[in-house]
């Protein structure tokens, strides 16, 4: 009786620890996405573009929102350029049929569960870089997730140089996390 209780135990103990590792590994794989990883010509269907730096997408018939890591645009309520720089953005998608390849940095989610990724189009042109690029969206690094910040400050660099976008003579007035900070969402 002694040997059978001393065998449960230790098979209890076993499917315990089996039970925790297999639990911290399904954790670890949702946050930073070790297993698994979409493969480099997986393309993405684009459904919506909420505003100028976040999309929704379909994964596994699953419907996700994606913020685009290392940017941040205009706020809709920042008139006229949150609209802006969502229709530069739909435009952007309109130019590659609105598939995307998404590629991930360190942190997979952000604290409202929206993936962070980069989007690159079938050409192998980046989308957030274009968007800072063209003026509609500032350098917004938030570190682990920095990767391509280089490029982004270099793009941004230029557009300010040559007053594309928000940066013109008559742009935006307002950084979008201020405006956040005056403006909370509900």
């Amino acid at each position: 009786m002694k040997e059978q209780r001393k065998k449960l135990t230790s098979a209890n103990l076993i499917s315990l620890i089996f039970f925790i590792l297999a639990s911290a590994l399904y954790l670890i794989n949702e946050k930073y996405e070790v297993f698994g990883q979409r493969g480099a010509d997986e393309f993405v269907a684009v459904t919506a573009v909420n505003d100028g730096d976040t999309i929704s997408v379909m994964i596994e018939r699953k419907p996700e929102k994606i913020r685009l890591i290392g940017i941040d645009a205009p706020e809709m309520g920042q008139k006229p350029w949150g609209e802006e720089a969502k229709r530069h953005l739909e435009a952007l998608l309109n130019s590659c049929q609105w598939k995307v390849r998404l590629e991930y940095d360190v942190e997979k989610r952000d604290k409202y569960g929206r993936i962070l990724a980069y989007l690159w189009t079938s050409d192998g042109r980046m989308i957030n870089l274009l968007m800072v690029k063209s003026g509609y969206a500032m350098l917004f690094t938030f570190p682990p997730n920095v990767r391509h910040a280089d490029e982004l400050q270099t793009a941004q660099r230029e557009a300010r140089a040559g007053r594309a976008g928000i940066w013109a003579e008559k742009g935006l007035k307002e950084r979008p996390g201020d405006y956040r900070k005056s403006h909370p969402r509900l």
